[in-house]
Order: structure tokens, then sequence, then C-alpha cells
């Protein structure tokens, strides 16, 4: 009886064996290779990178490009030949853009960052510490850009819709809660991202290069500090002394050879986006205002800027005519640079963290001689476009003032709009000239201080959106000034 009961176990047994080895089998045949559980974050980061720079820098879908259709147009940089009353050159944009901007910096670029952070943290699938320096300071990036549009936006609770406490209706935060988080990551960044430390794949912005991710993460918080200056004037100059104190622990740039730009190839999906745009379409020109200033300077940068016209010459388009007004002027287009598929789509150049100093300085935010850093930061913008800087230039110049410091960073942000206009949003400069006598402004004639929430939101967290407009400490429109501004 016994024998009969041993056989009868050892049955059981070799059937369980076989059972669970069939079933261990089964899992690893029905696991498919192409649709993994689990995303690296070398797939995540180029697709991250990618989308925050398109909408930043230049996007090649009609109707959502806020840099060149909206942006380039109110800082009078470009302005439209035709189609002007429905894209941007009268102050009116098509809610596309701002669908757009929102939907894919949330939905395709700070999700994946978010995502990059959990796997490359302290217990998941991919450890590693320069990945979640690298995703902290693209997030940086990208929020700082969503908040400067809108004004207070989603971030504390966004991002959340997958976590184990899931919020899939976030609460909007206020822009100086926003700095403040915006600040504190790109504290962790350059603490995180250790040069000789685990490799970085998949980066298309610095090839893996950790040093100019610290510089870039560093010379952002410069940036965030100095914009926020005038409103938190004590943290302010405590950020901008440590990094600038010690340049061991926080590097910046230190040359047109290491700021921010993402770098192209001449294949569809990954050319420059501005050739895409101007290459196809001639709706733009020069915006007289720019070309006006630059020949009043003699300024050689109008070379690269713009083309001549057949004489040789160069002439710009006043902003906000109507169409047929415009197509009777012959104005100067868009420099060829701009027109090269594997032009860089830049995000912070050299050049500007100089500006932010000369401005920090004549502030008395920082140590420093202001004409000093002024001269390098339009030296760097010269050399940046292949250009020497005339030895007399600064003479050029007249009083040296924070509108003088200001002009000259609005002519060297040529291409980056965005930029542009937040920082004459934040400080009124350059003043811009008298309208045109015959151009049309919609907005009650203000140049946009924001742009507006999208629909998705009064559809789908009205609650919270209402929150977020009352903190805004004015209307849902394009005319409310945002908390930094001077």
């Amino acid at each position: 009886m016994k024998s009969l009961k041993l056989l009868h176990f050892i049955f059981l047994l070799g059937i369980g064996l076989v059972a669970s080895s069939c079933t261990e089998e089964f899992e690893e045949i029905n696991t498919d290779p192409n649709n993994p559980v689990t995303i690296a974050p070398t797939l995540l980061l180029p697709n991250a990178i990618q989308v925050s720079v398109d909408r930043y820098w230049g996007h090649s879908n009609r109707y959502q490009r806020l840099n060149i259709d909206a942006a380039m147009c109110w800082i009078q940089h470009l302005a439209r030949n035709i189609y002007i009353n429905a894209e941007g050159d009268t102050y009116e944009i098509p809610i596309t853009v701002s669908s757009g901007t929102w939907d894919n910096l949330y939905n395709s670029s700070l999700i994946n960052l978010e995502s990059i952070l959990q796997l490359a943290g302290p217990g998941g699938d991919f450890e590693n510490r320069n990945f979640e320096g690298v995703a902290l300071t693209m997030k940086a990036f990208t929020f700082s850009y969503l908040t400067d549009v809108f004004g207070p936006v989603p971030y504390s609770e966004a991002l959340r819709g997958t976590a184990d406490e899931s919020i899939n209706s976030p609460k909007y935060d206020s822009m100086e809660e926003i700095y403040m988080g915006l600040m504190a990551d790109l504290r962790l960044a350059n603490e995180k991202l250790v040069v000789g430390g685990p490799a970085i794949e998949g980066d298309i912005m610095f090839e893996g290069d950790v040093l100019r991710w610290k510089k870039f993460a560093n010379s952002l918080r410069l940036k965030l500090a100095n914009r926020q200056a005038a409103k938190k004037p004590d943290e302010s100059r405590a950020i901008m002394q440590e990094i600038l104190g010690d340049p061991g622990q926080y590097p910046v740039f230190t040359g047109n050879e290491d700021f921010a730009q993402l770098r192209h190839v001449n294949v569809i999906g990954s050319r420059n986006q501005m050739f895409d745009v101007f290459s196809t379409r001639s709706d733009w020109n020069i915006s007289s205002t720019l070309i006006n200033k630059l020949l009043e300077l003699d300024d050689e940068r109008i070379r690269v800027y713009a083309l001549p016209l057949a004489n040789g010459t160069y002439a710009g388009l006043p902003n906000g005519l109507t169409d047929a007004a415009a197509s009777t002027i012959s104005a100067s287009t868009i420099g060829q640079k701009f027109l090269d598929p594997e032009a860089p789509s830049i995000l912070m150049t050299y050049s500007e963290l100089l500006f932010i100093l000369a401005e920090a300085a004549y502030d008395g935010d920082i140590q420093g001689d202001h004409l000093e850093l002024l001269q390098n930061a339009i030296n760097a913008s010269f050399q940046q476009h292949g250009l020497n800087m005339p030895s007399d230039y600064m003479s050029r110049l007249g009083l040296i003032d924070k509108e003088t410091i200001m002009t000259q960073k609005w002519i060297a942000l040529f291409g980056q709009g965005i930029e542009a206009w937040t920082e004459y949003r934040r400080t009124g400069f350059p003043v811009m000239p008298a309208p045109h006598p015959g151009s049309i402004f919609v907005n009650n004639g203000v140049l946009p201080t924001r742009i507006e929430y999208p629909p998705s939101e009064y559809s789908l967290n009205m609650s919270n959106l209402e929150g977020g407009i009352q903190l805004l400490n004015g209307g849902d429109n394009m005319r409310t000034r945002l908390w930094w501004a001077e």
C-alpha cells in the first residue's frame, strides 16, 4: 500500500513539474519581443527631446506653429504678407496653436520624461543617474516653456494618470510654485549628472556628453532665477551666487561650441522644422522693425537673418497690414541659414547666457561689469553666425541702460521668437515703434501677453481650470500679464 501511495505522489509531482515547465515555456513563447512590457529610457528619450524642441523652435504643422506663426510676428522679427488676419500677425491665432502646444508637450514629451525618471530612478528597471539628470533637465525646460506661455498650469499633480494613486484631473499650480519646483529639479539634475558615470544612449541632443547636460541644467537655472528676480530677489540672488561662485560644481556654457541645440539631418522627420516651413511657403518677410534697427546700427547680422532684394538692399515689411497692402511692398525674406535642412534648432545659446548675466549685473543681482558682459554677449552672437563683431560696435549703442541690453538681446534671439517674446513681456523691451497707419490689430491692440488655455481643459478639467484662471489674476485671454512681468 505504501508503495502505491509513493508511486501516486511521484506521478503527481511529475505532472506538476511538467505543468510548471510548460507554463514557463508558454509564457516565454507568448512574450512578444516587438511589444515589450517595459520600454527602455533609450527608446523614450529621443522622441521626448524632439517634441519639446519642435514645439519650441518651429513645427511643420500649419496652425500649430507657436514660434513661427505667432511669437516671431508678435515680437516683430517676422511679418506676414498673406493670411495676416488668420495666422498671428494681427495678434490673433487659431485655437489649434494652443491645443497643439499643450497636448504635445504633455502627452508626447513630459509623459515620456516622467517615465524615464521612474525607469532610471532607484529601484527602477534601468537604474541610471545620468538618465535621471537628463530627464530632469528636459522636464524643467519643457515645463518652463508651458508656464511662460500659458501662466499657471498643472504641475505637481500632472503626469500621474498611471500612478498607483492616479490623478486624471490635476490641479493648477501658480507660476511661483512651478518656478520653485523647476529650479529645485535643475539643482538635483546637476547632482545626478556625473561625468564618467553610466552612459546615456538615445541622447540626440548632446550625444551622451554629460558635461554639456550639466552646463545646460545650470545655465537654464540661471535663466529662470533671473526671470523671477524682480518678484523674488533674495532667492534669485542666492541661486545665482551659488552657481557662479562654484563653477567646478556648477559648470555653465563657456562658448558657442557647447550651448543647447538640436542638430538635424536632411531626412524627412529629422530636418530642421523651419526649413520645412520656409522652403515650401513664402508667407513671411522680415519685419521692418528688425530691419530698421539692424540698418541703424550697420549690423552685419542682417546678412544672416535676411536675404537682400534684387538690388542688393534690405527692406522690411510692417506688421499687421492687410493682405492687399502687404502685397504691394517688396521686403526681404528669411536668410539662407534658416533654409538649411540641417541647421540646428536652438534652445539656449551662450550669447543668451551672457545677456542674462549682463542684465543681472546691471540690476545689481550679481557682481560684474555689465558693460563687459554686454560686449561679450554681442560678440558671442556675432561669432555664433560666423561673423566678427566690429571694434566700434559698442560706441554705436549710445547710453547703455537696461533697454539697450534687452534690445541687443532681442536682436540676438532671432529665431527664438518665443524667448524674445517672453523677455518683452517680462521687461517691456525693446520699445516697439508706433504701428504702421495701415496696420489692423485685434486683442484690443495689445501685443499678446500669453495664449489661452486649450478647449480640452474646459471640457475635461473645468473645476481645476477655474482655479488656474483665479491664479492668473485676470481672465483667460491674451491680455493678462503673467507673474514675472516687471
